[in-house]
């Protein structure tokens, strides 16, 4: 699996060759913490991470410090939407040693149950971002900015009580899209 298997991204400026192979690296990585079958948790990116990396996501990754604990974290989800993956990355930003992917992803429960949460095959489709440093070609930190509230509610891991205000109401979060255009 490889990171040139998304569909073009939205480039906001001309990359340099290095801000290319930076953008290399975190599609890499995230190819491996996305896929259920090569995501064996923080060993599997190792190889890409400085010794010395941290991860930044406290709301939605407690305990999760370095981009292998991610790996880890991330893989524990994975089990329970077991078909996980990225659509598409919307846009892919790089500036000296910074990246930015922000990307959609889907995937439904059809794993193992989640947090005593058992399988109900409800599917999801959400955006996040990811934000890292490289540094050496090898990734130095990452930062998570992701629409956890989204997925969590249209899987039927997290209550919500019907309102007219698309923020609460659980068919316009399992339809993003549409919602969008909805005035308040």
């Amino acid at each position: 699996m490889g990171a040139d298997k998304y569909p073009p991204a939205v480039m906001t400026t001309e990359q340099t060759p290095e801000e290319e192979r930076n953008i290399g690296v975190c599609k890499e990585y995230m190819s491996i913490a996305y896929s259920p079958t090569e995501n064996k948790g923080g060993d599997s990116v190792r190889h890409l991470c400085h010794e010395d990396s941290w991860f930044w996501s406290p709301a939605t990754f407690p305990g999760a410090e370095t981009p292998m604990d991610y790996a880890t974290s991330h893989s524990v989800v994975m089990q329970s939407v077991n078909d996980l993956h990225i659509i598409r990355f919307d846009q892919v930003f790089a500036k000296n040693g910074h990246v930015l992917l922000r990307y959609t992803a889907e995937g439904s429960h059809s794993g193992k149950p989640y947090k005593g949460i058992p399988a109900s095959g409800k599917h999801a489709r959400w955006c996040a971002a990811a934000i890292f440093e490289v540094q050496d070609g090898k990734i130095k930190s990452f930062t998570k900015d992701w629409d956890q509230k989204t997925m969590q509610i249209q899987l039927g891991w997290a209550p919500v009580n019907e309102s007219s205000d698309p923020r609460w109401n659980a068919d316009a979060l399992a339809n993003p899209e549409r919602s969008r255009t909805q005035k308040e």
